[in-house]
């Protein structure tokens, strides 16, 4: 009997492997259990066609991705802060103010999470920020801080 897996299997396949088993096991476990589906060519045919569209799907993704990065390389994000009285600012730039200023200057969306500082940002001048946007693409942020 052959079956689609739909479920990873220990000691049997992975995700999507088209797999040859004894009848009763194929029935009872894999397709009982929800692990599996007969290997039909109307199966096969859903099977292959979805996964055609999560690789179009995926591909624009990147695409979006790949704008956004090119997007943020062009440009330079500007924060204004206020001084203390040795000229170093009163804390520290946060990942949050980073994530709300991209926003609200340039209408680009990042999750604060995703943003990256090497060292906590305590004084004014010009940073390199990275930004991690998804499927090992990088971009990386010119940050001006400027005190006021």
């Amino acid at each position: 009997m052959k079956v689609l897996l739909i479920k990873d299997v220990k000691d049997l396949g992975k995700k999507g492997e088209i797999k040859d088993v004894k009848d009763g096991y194929g029935q009872n476990f894999l397709i009982g259990k929800g692990y599996a589906l007969l290997a039909t060519n109307e199966v096969m045919r859903k099977y292959e066609s979805d996964q055609r569209k999560k690789a179009a799907a995926e591909a624009e993704e990147i695409a979006n991705l790949k704008t956004i990065e090119k997007q943020l390389a062009q440009f330079k994000l500007t924060i204004k802060r206020k001084l203390g009285a040795n000229g170093s600012l009163f804390g520290a730039v946060t990942k949050d103010e980073i994530a709300h200023e991209l926003k609200e200057q340039h209408s680009i969306e990042i999750d604060k999470k995703s943003i990256e500082i090497e060292h906590a940002i305590k004084t004014t001048g010009d940073f390199d920020v990275s930004i991690k946007l998804g499927h090992g693409i990088h971009a990386v942020l010119k940050l001006s801080i400027l005190g006021e």
